[in-house]
């Protein structure tokens, strides 16, 4: 089993930054990826920023790219999200999750981002 831990959400103003942290710890060898999702009310969970283990290749969402970055320290077991130029449509519960290749292994328990003057 993995369990994820997620910090760093808030309340921001638009164009602010936050920084949000996921830490894994328990089982990890078959991790291939971790990444961020988030779902917004009434909306459906998507995708945000997908970050592999071993090589670092990424991969964002369009709405996202060119804002956020996602990184990781894998001698910590974390994944970070950074979120630059925050919009109101950023507005979610953001989840961090770790998989296999092909399977999503973990969900963190969420953590609100709330984008608002």
């Amino acid at each position: 089993q993995v369990q994820l831990v997620e910090s760093g959400g808030g309340l921001v103003q638009p164009g602010g930054s936050l920084r949000l942290s996921c830490a894994a710890s328990g089982i990890l060898y078959s991790i291939y990826a971790m990444g961020w999702y988030r779902q917004a009310p009434g909306k459906q969970r998507e995708m945000v920023a997908d970050i592999t283990r071993g090589g670092g290749a990424t991969n964002y969402a369009d709405s996202v790219k060119g804002r956020f970055t996602i990184s990781r320290d894998n001698a910590k077991n974390t994944v970070y999200l950074q979120m630059n130029s925050l919009q109101p449509e950023d507005t979610a519960v953001y989840y961090c999750n770790v998989r296999t290749i092909a399977t999503v292994i973990s969900w963190g328990q969420g953590t609100q981002v709330t984008v608002s003057s």
